[in-house]
């Protein structure tokens, strides 16, 4: 049991401390980012019971074996409702939080939200299906869970500092495009798993390789051009 239980949080740790270590400006408390793990991982329950009442609605009117039954599962229900509950935690822990001062600090914060997520969903998934799911889950679903949330990061950092600014029609656009881009990307990633064409299973591929190969460079972009709000412009 502990095997599994480390198998299955190891990936996460791993991530949150990458993105820790590339918080170079100004170090985020300890105790606000273990709350930040915790409410990603709380949201994990409403998240579920919300999937779980939207796919039963779905499969008494869509045939579950068509390709309209896969997108509306990924898109309309496990993304937005994933996201959601990731989006609704974020914002309610950090943002009149004082120590949201820095560009970067977006993607820290919805990095340790959506691990802490990723983390006890993985945890549930092997304690289940045992180790055979640990290597994929820790290649694929956890760093998934954490490419999504780095534009949503980087977005809600955008609307913080506009929010700073006195542009409040600004700072919603970005918590908008925060939430929405999060959930397009979730909802292809799934998409792609669920559907009936079985070409879209290289796609998928394709597609992790080169939000991977995205999600790196705007973490490091983003890190090496870190800086105080009032240093940073809003493009």
């Amino acid at each position: 049991m502990r095997i599994l239980t480390a198998a299955a949080l190891l990936p996460a740790l791993f991530l949150m401390h990458y993105i820790y270590r590339l918080d170079r400006i100004e170090k985020e408390p300890l105790g606000l980012l273990i709350r930040l793990v915790g409410a990603g991982a709380l949201s994990c329950f409403p998240a579920a019971f919300a999937e779980s009442s939207l796919i039963s609605l779905a499969s008494n009117h869509i045939d579950v074996n068509s390709e309209l039954y896969a997108f509306v599962t990924a898109f309309l229900i496990v993304a937005i409702c994933e996201e959601g509950v990731k989006f609704i935690a974020l914002k309610l822990f950090t943002w009149n939080n004082d120590e949201f001062n820095c560009n970067f600090d977006g993607i820290v914060y919805a990095v340790f939200v959506s691990l802490g997520f990723a983390a006890l969903e993985n945890v549930m998934y092997v304690q289940q299906y045992g180790l055979s799911v640990a290597v994929s889950r820790a290649i694929l679903s956890v760093p998934g869970h954490m490419t999504f949330s780095i534009f949503m990061g980087h977005y809600y950092s955008k609307a913080k500092k506009s929010m700073l600014l006195g542009r409040q029609s600004e700072a919603r656009h970005y918590l908008r495009v925060s939430y929405i881009i999060a959930v397009l990307l979730h909802g292809f990633y799934d998409y792609c798993l669920m559907s009936t064409y079985d070409y879209l299973y290289y796609v998928f591929f394709a597609f992790v390789v080169i939000l991977d190969i995205l999600s790196i460079r705007k973490v490091k972009e983003e890190s090496a051009n870190d800086g105080p709000f009032a240093a940073w412009p809003v493009y």
